[in-house]
């Protein structure tokens, strides 16, 4: 057991450059309005320049079609992979909820091996750190986010502080049970906050982009029509694409966001004892 150093802080407020990496993938639907008008636009710069180079032999249209055939799969692959990606992440958060739920609920039954007095405390307190962590789940504001998490990283060094001088005047066998199950809550946020963080990168989502701007030049070109509506499914199947990668990719903005179900009952469950 490791145990957190009197006013260590777990948490931190996102850095400068955590809001500048990937902002645009934090609104779903704003990924699908500027991808569908990219690609829109990019479908018909391919036929413009196919109408610049006039027509295409028959060996030449041949050729097109095997490079429209290779980028279209690669564009897939990429999509897939990413989309993987996405999903791992989103799992992952709601794994970490359910153990950070499971690490508090551990320990305020461990609180019960304190003095009375510092057993009562010591609870009001961890009840007020699960109310924190209920809220970091729910809000979608960044700045209410920070103050969340400055919050808790005050609260958390309250903690461990109360519990290690409550825990002082045990044997060292029981105050390393409370003090260890106590340094399990708190690190949980820690790994929560690690998971919240991580994203897709930011070149992922540059080299799929531009592979799906590529794809849609080459259907352009191939074009048989001037003015054809129906090549615009490809761009808009691959738009509701990204959108569902990027909604998956945003724990606050997106619409299939991680619910704190196990940390609500956990606070459902202790308001009754």
């Amino acid at each position: 057991m490791r145990p957190k150093p009197e006013g260590r802080a777990i948490s931190r407020p996102a850095r400068k450059g955590d809001r500048v990496v990937g902002s645009k993938m934090r609104f779903p639907l704003l990924v699908f309005l500027v991808s569908f008008a990219g690609l829109g636009l990019s479908l018909q710069a391919g036929i413009y320049i196919r109408g610049a180079l006039r027509s295409l032999d028959e060996d030449g249209r041949r050729d097109l079609s095997v490079i429209q055939g290779a980028t279209l799969t690669l564009l897939g692959i990429i999509i897939g992979f990413t989309f993987s990606m996405a999903v791992g992440r989103y799992d992952q958060r709601k794994n970490y909820e359910a153990e950070e739920a499971n690490a508090i609920g551990t320990e305020y039954l461990r609180l019960d091996v304190l003095p009375a007095t510092d057993a009562v405390a010591s609870k009001r307190l961890l009840r007020g750190y699960l109310d924190q962590r209920i809220s970091f789940y729910e809000v979608r504001d960044r700045d209410r986010v920070e103050q969340i998490n400055r919050d808790t990283a005050l609260t958390q060094n309250e903690l461990w502080s109360t519990v290690t001088k409550s825990a002082a005047g045990l044997s060292p066998a029981t105050s390393n049970f409370v003090l260890g199950g106590l340094n399990d809550a708190l690190n949980s946020q820690g790994y929560t906050q690690a998971a919240w963080l991580n994203r897709i990168p930011t070149a992922a989502w540059l080299l799929m982009e531009s592979v799906a701007l590529f794809g849609c030049i080459l259907i352009g070109m191939g074009a048989h029509k001037t003015k054809p509506p129906g090549l615009l499914f490809l761009p808009l199947v691959i738009s509701t694409a990204f959108f569902l990668i990027a909604d998956l990719d945003s724990p606050r903005r997106g619409m299939i966001r991680v619910r704190p179900e196990n940390l609500l009952s956990l606070a459902g469950s202790l308001s009754t004892r």
